[in-house]
């Protein structure tokens, strides 16, 4: 079985270089999935990976994409 790594909403925060409540914004829209623990939420770390590499190459993420102004 493979190990997950986690992330915390301020590392996710970090590593994207947004803020928190940005990170919030997106796991409550479904467009970064998390889990809860307590009160907190964890962000599995390739999902954070992930996302990033999606919105840099302009795939659809979340039944949106970005608009080309055309």
């Amino acid at each position: 079985m493979t190990e997950v790594a986690f992330l915390t909403v301020a590392e996710v925060a970090s590593v994207m270089r947004v803020s928190k409540m940005t990170v919030y914004r997106l796991v409550h829209s479904g467009h970064l999935p998390a889990i809860r623990v307590g009160r907190a939420f964890r962000v599995p770390e390739e999902a954070v990976h992930e996302y990033l590499r999606e919105s840099y190459l302009g795939v659809e993420v979340g039944g949106e994409r970005p608009s080309d102004g055309a």
